[in-house]
């Protein structure tokens, strides 16, 4: 490693063509090629990188850091950075307070409080959603740290709000250990549960309605499991107050899959708990019921298509449905007839693909509140909502703002609370009122630096490779030319039935369309395949062996961009996070001429040594497993890491990972960056920034956002030749 770092120390000399306002790019890290071959199903694949997924060789941290030194220092030095940086600050450090993830028990509503400046949101308690005056903080974990290194993944409050259970991780890990507080004093209890969450299978509590103690979602601990299974077999346990954890109960789990990812619910007199099971990240879901008795019902296996189940307070189920029917339909089923055959359809689903935008809306999620069944639907991205009767009879339902979401709704006595926002609309929390019909404001809406007074949404359709309608979501100035030279930034997900529905905040993690309209860009966000835009069917055409589906989709959305010249591939700019940043892989070495600037967040380029890593695993419901000969000629044809051509001109790329992610092992972007750099034809940088202390972005401290989207904006303006105004 010594000789590889002395030749990036004499490449600081070396410089390349580029833009007039960037300063000189010192060359990459030698990075040495170890060929290495596997075999599968009769093919043969060699690749040279195979030594960077060793995270534990001094070599490759030597590597990373040297990479991410370089990163670092040619967007530093760039003469508008400083500026940049005080401006996202600005824009994400500054709006009001806000809250999200609501929930109301025991008469009080809890929130996660996000404040200005603070690096965390603090657990707080509020006597109304009209008198934000009134929250009292329960818990705030900026006093852990002042890097807000420690982050709330979970709360759950008991039935009459006397504690709180609160999962805690640090460094964005996601691995989550249950603490309890009382909520009248603040103080903290005895008890600390260990393995609570993790990435893998995510994690779930409930209280028994006596506040004895909670249910939760446990992970093997010490010797219980060997080490390679030891984020796997998730099952549920049982916790009593004041007790040592290692004495907890278990209660259901080990006949569930290796993947099981579970989630708790319980009835509101305490007498049935309900335990639904994910067979990975695939969509299939199985339920469980447990009575009074400690009795269980298995009541759905995964081939019933049966994906959520709620309690009705009329002694019945409600269950979402996508059996033959692919957008949703509700059924009700008596509690006292746990016979899956004798539930009834109370909400049908709406029409197929073929319909108009409007009847191909799909059920995303429901409530039952005082015999009044809320649904909240997705018809290609935004949001609607209906209100049925017991009987399935239409009411009168809540008016949305155009192209806007509903993110969230909380049952609150007789009435419900949504969160709703779009793209040019900051987000609150809003009451609808049964009597009047009426849909109010209440005091917990966030108020914003940032306006789009001059903006506009406008919704298009590309049209695929195979005919299938795609929309576009484009925020754009309502004085924009169409004269094919504004810079645009296009950006997509398409994976594990997830909609990308209207969002203030946009992508990157901050105010990113209004700094990017700002300096005469276009933002655009497409629903493509694999998402749940339009249902099941939607998700199931972007999945498995029909993810190619997803790229098409992709590249169809650029393409309509640049004929209908909001555009040119020269001013054309990609983003994908996650699954997003497969995507965005997948296509630039499909279409290496299609853009000018990518950036790739943490995501998977290797589709082949996917399971290999935990969570991995869990993804192959959704990408499929190279054990499936089938499933492996997919994965091969796309995997971005296998299809890097050397001498092709590749755009600029940004790729970015975390060293505490254990959602997407950051060993992905080191191969993606290597192969790349070693390919690529175009003099154009490619870049890997490495954090050592963020994960995959959940529980993200402020001051890390601050800085990821800097540097992400910084890549952007420069690449795109942007000269960007102070």
């Amino acid at each position: 490693m010594k000789n590889s770092l002395t030749a990036w120390v004499v490449a600081l000399l070396l410089t390349y063509s580029a833009p007039a306002q960037t300063p000189p790019l010192s060359a990459p890290p030698a990075t040495p090629k170890h060929p290495v071959t596997d075999e599968y199903h009769g093919v043969k694949v060699t690749e040279d990188y195979r030594w960077l997924e060793n995270w534990d060789d001094p070599a490759v941290k030597g590597w990373t850091a040297a990479q991410d030194a370089r990163t670092r220092e040619y967007l530093g030095h760039l003469p508008f950075y400083a500026s940049l940086h005080a401006r996202i600050a600005q824009m994400i450090g500054t709006p009001s307070v806000s809250y999200d993830s609501l929930q109301f028990s025991g008469g009080k509503l809890f929130a996660l409080q996000h404040r200005p400046g603070q690096q965390q949101p603090l657990l707080v308690a509020l006597s109304s959603p009209d008198d934000p005056a009134s929250a009292k903080v329960i818990f705030d974990p900026n006093r852990l740290s002042d890097r807000g290194a420690f982050a709330i993944g979970l709360y759950v409050p008991s039935a009459d709000a006397k504690y709180v259970a609160v999962v805690l991780s640090k460094d964005e890990s996601e691995d989550g250990t249950a603490h309890v507080f009382d909520v009248a004093s603040g103080e903290e209890l005895m008890d600390v549960v260990p393995r609570a969450a993790y990435p893998t299978g995510g994690g779930s509590i409930v209280w028994k309605a006596d506040d004895s103690g909670f249910y939760y979602t446990r992970y093997p601990q010490g010797n219980e499991r060997p080490q390679q299974d030891i984020n796997f077999y998730q099952q549920v346990y049982f916790h009593k107050l004041g007790t040592d954890p290692k004495q907890d109960a278990y209660i259901i789990g080990k006949e569930f899959p290796r993947i099981a990812e579970t989630t708790l619910d319980s009835s509101d007199d305490g007498r049935w708990l309900l335990a639904s099971v994910e067979n990975g990240d695939g969509g299939e879901v199985a339920h469980f019921l447990m009575d009074a008795n400690g009795h269980w019902t298995q009541l759905t296996r995964f081939d019933d298509a049966i994906v959520a189940v709620k309690f009705g307070s009329d002694d019945a189920l409600y269950l979402l449905s996508r059996k033959n029917a692919p957008h949703g339909s509700i059924l009700r089923l008596p509690l006292k007839r746990l016979d899956l055959a004798e539930a009834k359809v109370i909400v049908p689903q709406t029409t197929g693909l073929m319909a108009s935008e409007s009847d191909r809306a799909s059920i995303e999620d429901f409530a039952f509140v005082s015999g009044r069944i809320y649904v909240v639907d997705t018809v290609g991205g935004p949001s609607r909502m209906r209100v049925f009767d017991g009987k399935g009879h239409v009411l009168a339902a809540p008016q949305l703002p155009p192209v806007s979401s509903v993110d969230q709704i909380v049952p609150m006595g007789s009435e419900i609370l949504m969160w709703v926002q779009s793209y040019l609309d900051a987000p609150g929390w809003y009451r609808f009122n049964v009597a009047s019909g009426k849909t109010v404001r209440t005091a917990l809406f966030e108020t914003s630096p940032i306006r789009f007074d001059d903006a506009e949404v406008v919704r298009e359709f590309a049209t695929s490779r195979d005919g299938t309608r795609i929309p576009l979501n484009i925020i754009r100035l309502r004085t924009t030319r169409l004269d094919g030279t504004n810079p645009v930034l296009l950006t997509a997900y398409g994976g594990y039935g997830l909609s990308r529905k209207p969002s203030f905040n946009g992508y990157i993690k901050g105010y990113g369309p209004r700094l990017w309209l700002d300096h005469g860009g276009v933002f655009v966000e497409a629903n493509i395949r694999g998402g749940g835009e339009y249902g099941e069917e939607w998700h199931q055409a972007g999945s498995l062996t029909k993810k190619q589906n997803v790229f098409d989709d992709v590249v169809a959305c650029a393409q309509y961009l640049i004929e209908r010249k909001y555009t040119s591939a020269t001013h054309l700019a990609l983003v994908g996070e996650s699954n997003g940043a497969v995507m965005a892989g997948a296509v630039i070495t499909q279409h290496p001429d299609l853009f000018h600037a990518v950036v790739m967040d943490s995501g998977w380029y290797d589709m082949l040594r996917v399971e290999l890593a935990p969570n991995g695993e869990f993804n192959s419901t959704e990408f499929g497993s190279v054990k499936d000969p089938e499933q492996f000629r997919a994965l091969y044809a796309y995997s971005a890491y296998h299809h890097v051509k050397d001498g092709t001109p590749y755009p600029a790329v940004y790729l970015f990972s975390g060293g505490n992610d254990n959602r997407v092992d950051p060993m992905q972007s080191r191969k993606m960056t290597a192969r790349l750099q070693a390919a690529s034809s175009s003099g154009r940088p490619i870049l890997l920034r490495f954090e050592a202390n963020a994960g995959h972005g959940w529980g993200e401290a402020l001051g890390e956002e601050i800085s990821e989207d800097t540097d992400i904006f910084t890549f952007l303006f420069d690449q795109m030749g942007i000269e960007y105004a102070h």
